[in-house]
């Protein structure tokens, strides 16, 4: 298994929980070795190497893949979309898997499976505060997917960097801004040390998906038994990397903000100016990109579906119980 991900990082425990529970549950017969990204290709193209037959399989996030296909982005998780469960929801139940699978078999011939999720991720670390939508203009920023074009269209340059290099390229002035994860991960990787601002929400990644990508060749040589077992692993991955994020990152957040972290939120000019770029880059893309069109269409009709019923229960009770707690 090759993955896209820095061993040391929280984030690679999805790839290590599937390979774990595979060998548990065959009693040693079933063994999958997974890599850190880099050690068998470069953490970016494990789509690559998995189509290819390189690899049997690879963990990683289909947005690293949109310059192959622009519909990917809806596995992994687009501006102002769905949080972790309403991604699960629409994925497991609302129709996503099989449509995002569909574009795996024909494209790539791949069969993926949800193996992870970070939950709302943070909204990057900046040398500078950004009050305004001027002050966005003409930084260098690492941001991946929908979420680098849309503040490219707000005047960012982007960059899409792997884990490995965004702190020294933070903290040398290679670039200005960088989004990962959230607190725990950001930390691991000392982001803190190059960034004093860190910001929220990241509007861009609500609820990512982190997939699990396998050569269907080698899919379609495995025993039936075994694989119901991978799937049920990958479902186990799903939930306990969510898990562990939602455990671990209100820790991580309190050591920074003790250590001297700035925690901002964007502005509401930013926020509104993204959530617009957002709807017309989804236009746009719709218009140019059959596929895209397709899912975009049905996965927008889930998503005011469930937000509508979210906004009763969820949200209604979260704005309730956190009113009165600070940051």
């Amino acid at each position: 298994m090759a993955t896209s991900w820095p061993i040391s990082l929280n984030i690679f425990n999805g790839a290590e929980t599937i390979a774990k529970r595979v060998k548990e549950m065959t009693g040693g017969r079933f063994t999958i070795k997974t890599y850190a990204g880099g050690e068998l290709t470069p953490p970016l193209q494990v789509l690559d190497a998995v189509r290819q037959g390189k690899v049997q399989c690879g963990h990683t996030a289909s947005y690293y893949y949109i310059g192959k296909s622009l519909a990917l982005v809806f596995a992994s998780s687009v501006p102002f979309g769905l949080s972790a469960q309403q991604q699960n929801a629409w994925l497991y139940n609302g129709g996503g898997l099989e449509m995002i699978r569909e574009i795996y078999r024909e494209q790539f011939n791949i069969i993926n499976f949800p193996a992870g999720n970070t939950g709302t991720q943070m909204g990057g670390w900046f040398k500078r505060e950004v009050k305004s939508v001027a002050d966005l203009k003409g930084l260098k920023m690492r941001i991946p997917g929908l979420g680098g074009q849309v503040m490219s269209r707000l005047g960012v340059n982007i960059q899409v960097l792997p884990a490995s290099e965004i702190y020294l390229s933070l903290e040398r002035g290679a670039i200005d801004a960088a989004e990962w994860v959230g607190p725990y991960d950001d930390e691991k990787l000392g982001l803190n040390r190059a960034a004093p601002f860190f910001y929220y929400p990241s509007w861009w990644e609500p609820g990512p998906t982190l997939d699990m990508l396998v050569n269907r060749n080698e899919w379609e040589n495995l025993p039936k038994e075994y694989q119901e077992i991978f799937r049920t692993a990958t479902y186990e991955a799903n939930i306990t990397l969510l898990s562990q994020y939602d455990t671990l990152n209100g820790e991580a957040l309190a050591r920074l903000v003790a250590g001297g972290t700035k925690l901002v939120a964007y502005s509401q000019e930013i926020m509104e100016a993204a959530q617009k770029a957002t709807l017309e880059i989804f236009e746009e893309n719709a218009i140019k990109d059959a596929q895209f069109k397709q899912i975009y269409k049905q996965w927008k009709e889930f998503r005011d579906k469930i937000y509508r019923w979210n906004r009763v229960n969820e949200l209604s009770f979260a704005n309730f119980t956190t009113k009165k707690l600070s940051l």
